[in-house]
C-alpha cells in the first residue's frame, strides 16, 4: 500500500532532544529508506537535534515562534508543496487541521497525540479550557487519529468525549538498526569504568512530568543500605531544584547530572538499574530503550505507557506515582538481583520498521 505515497510532510515543533523529536526523525529515516521523498515540516529550525535531520529530507522552517503564527505558515506550504499526506504530532495537530482550512486544500491530515491531555501541559500560553476547546474541534475535522499507547487513547476519548474507536494505537520506533551499536559505545567517566560501585539511572528533561525529586529522594533511602550512584541525564529548568534537592539530602557527591546527552543508551547498557520516576508519559520511550540494553527496570505505574510496556509488572517493576519509599524498594530489589531484565521478544512491539509499515498502512488509506 505504501508504494503509492510520493511525498509524505512530517510536521512538528522543533528539533528538540524530546521523545517526538526523536521518534519523527526516525520515521523520517524509515521512510526513506523506502524511496518515499519526506517533507520535514517545523515550526521552528531550533534545537539539539538540528544536525540530526536523516540526509534527503527536505527541512522547511515555518519561523513560526508563535502558535497564533503557525496555522497561516503551514497553509501557505500546504498550498506550494502539496504532500500526499501530512503526519502531524503533538501540540501541532490543531495547527494541521487549521492550516487545511485555510489553505482551502484536499491534503489529507493525520494527527499522532503524544502525551496524556488530562494531566500533561500544553506548549501554549492559551488557557487549557481553550486548548480542550480547539481540540475537540480540530481532532475529528482530521483524516485518521493515532495513539502512542492505549491509554493516551482512553485518556483523550475520557476527558473530551471522542469515540474509543476512532482513534488506533501505534507504538513509537523506538528500537532502530543503530540501537545495540549504540548501546555499545564507551562512557567516559570514571563511575561507568571503575566497575566497583552500582549505577542507577535517569534519563529525561529536568521538568516536573519527569519528577526526579521523587527519584532523589528514592535514592536517598537506598544509599542507606546499599553503596550506589545516581546519574540523571537531561537538561531543563528543574535543574537548580533538583541540585538544592540533593544538597539537602546530603547526597550531591553520589549525584551526576552531565546534562543532555545525545546517546543516552550507552549509559543505560552500564547501569545497574533504569528509574523513570515521571508523573505522566504518552509512552516512555527511555523504558523501551533501557530495556533493550538489558538493564532491569522500575517504573512509576503513571498515565499512560509504563504499564503497557513492562505488560503490567511483568517484564519490570511498577510503583506508585510519587512513592519514595516505594520506589527505593523496588530500587533495592534491582540491585539484589531480583529484577530479570525483560526479554528481547517484549520489544517488537517498538520496532523501527514494523511501526514505520503500521504508519504507511495509515498514511496510505488516506492519500
Amino acid at each position: 500500500m505504501s508504494s503509492k505515497l510520493s511525498r509524505v510532510a512530517l510536521f512538528w515543533g522543533t528539533l528538540g532532544g524530546g521523545g517526538i523529536e526523536h521518534m519523527m526523525l526516525a520515521l523520517t529515516e524509515e521512510f526513506l529508506e523506502r524511496r518515499i521523498e519526506v517533507d520535514v515540516v517545523l515550526m521552528e529550525k531550533k534545537g539539539e537535534l538540528v544536525n540530526n535531520v536523516p540526509a534527503g529530507a527536505r527541512v522547511f522552517d515555518l519561523e513560526a515562534s508563535q502558535i497564533i503564527t503557525g496555522p497561516p505558515a503551514l497553509a501557505q506550504y500546504l498550498r506550494q508543496r502539496r504532500p500526499s499526506v501530512l503526519l502531524s504530532a503533538g501540540y501541532t495537530n490543531r495547527i494541521a487541521v487549521l492550516a487545511r482550512t485555510i489553505a482551502r486544500t484536499s491534503t489529507p491530515i493525520v494527527i499522532s497525540e503524544r502525551n496524556t491531555l488530562s494531566v500533561s501541559t500544553s506548549n501554549s500560553s492559551l488557557p487549557d479550557w481553550v486548548i480542550d476547546q480547539l481540540t475537540k474541534w480540530t481532532y475529528p475535522l482530521a483524516d485518521r487519529m493515532i495513539a502512542v499507547s492505549k491509554g493516551v487513547a482512553e485518556d483523550i476519548c475520557r476527558s473530551l468525549g471522542f469515540n474509543r474507536k476512532e482513534f488506533e494505537v501505534v507504538y513509537n520506533p523506538v528500537i532502530g538498526p543503530d540501537t545495540f551499536e549504540r548501546a555499545e559505545e564507551t562512557v567516559e567517566h570514571p563511575w561507568f569504568s571503575d566497575g566497583g560501585i552500582p549505577l542507577i539511572l535517569g534519563v529525561g528533561r529536568l521538568a516536573e512530568q519527569k519528577n526526579f525529586s521523587t527519584l532523589l529522594r528514592a535514592f536517598a533511602e537506598v544509599v542507606r543500605t546499599h553503596r550506589a550512584r545516581l546519574v540523571i541525564l537531561g537538561e531543563g529548568k528543574k535543574r537548580t531544584v533538583l541540585e538544592r534537592r540533593a544538597d539537602a539530602l546530603g547526597v550531591s557527591d553520589h549525584v551526576w547530572m552531565p546534562g543532555f546527552v545525545s546517546n543516552p543508551l550507552r549509559y543505560m547498557s552500564r547501569a545497574s538499574v533504569f528509574v523513570l520516576s515521571s508523573r505522566w508519559e504518552g509512552l516512555g520511550n527511555v523504558l523501551v530503550e533501557a530495556m533493550a540494553c538489558g538493564t532491569p527496570v522500575v517504573s512509576t505505574d503513571c498515565l499512560s505507557g509504563p504499564s503497557e510496556i513492562l505488560e503490567g509488572g511483568e517484564h519490570g517493576r511498577l510503583v506508585p506515582v510519587e512513592d519514595p519509599h516505594a520506589m527505593a524498594a523496588a530500587i533495592e530489589e534491582a540491585l539484589d538481583g531480583d529484577i530479570d531484565p525483560a526479554p528481547q521478544s517484549a520489544l517488537d512491539r517498538f520496532r523501527r520498521d514494523q511501526v514505520a509499515d503500521q504508519y504507511l498502512d495509515i498514511l496510505s488509506s488516506v492519500e
